[in-house]
């Protein structure tokens, strides 16, 4: 039987607990987990690819059919060069779906042979997303508990950087 390969992409900005709690439910269906950067020059990060990739690093440190990369164009082609038919996303909301099947109908077009599945949220992560926890972290507010301790600290760190510039 061959080894079957998950890739998850997003943004990472940052990884939070809710995308460790995914990772770590896609390695009992997928031997390998390639966690993808997407590389999208629309957006303006708070953290670099290079930091992003680093602290996913530490997160997922002890596991060894994970794996971290970074891409930009389309994310079908990134599948399949990395020798995956299978794209990984995680869900919470409603809104999140609306949004994720609109991209996997594309990815669907694009490519046939790639499939999408979603994995729903723990209920403790329903409410959290990279975008709300660099919000209320950039005000002070306390965001330990939902981030990996290493990802809390450059959290505090680029904001009191922020606040001297």
């Amino acid at each position: 039987m061959s080894e079957k390969t998950v890739v998850y992409p997003g943004f990472f900005d940052p990884v939070t607990n809710g995308h460790l709690s995914i990772i770590n439910r896609a390695l009992h269906i997928f031997d390998k987990l390639i966690i993808a950067i997407l590389n999208n020059p629309q957006k303006t990060p708070l953290f670099s690819v290079e930091e992003r990739i680093q602290m996913i690093k530490q997160a997922i440190k002890g596991k060894p059919s994970v794996e971290v990369d970074f891409f930009d164009g389309l994310l079908v082609d990134y599948a399949v060069k990395r020798n995956s038919n299978v794209i990984l996303r995680g869900l919470r909301a409603l809104s999140d779906f609306e949004y994720e099947f609109q991209l996997a109908l594309m990815n669907r077009k694009l490519n046939r042979d790639v499939q999408s599945i979603f994995l729903m949220t723990d209920y403790k992560w329903f409410y959290t997303s990279s975008t709300i926890i660099k919000e209320a972290a950039s005000f002070g507010g306390d965001v330990s508990g939902l981030v990996p301790k290493a990802v809390n600290q450059k959290l505090k760190e680029k904001f009191q950087q922020s606040k001297k510039t």
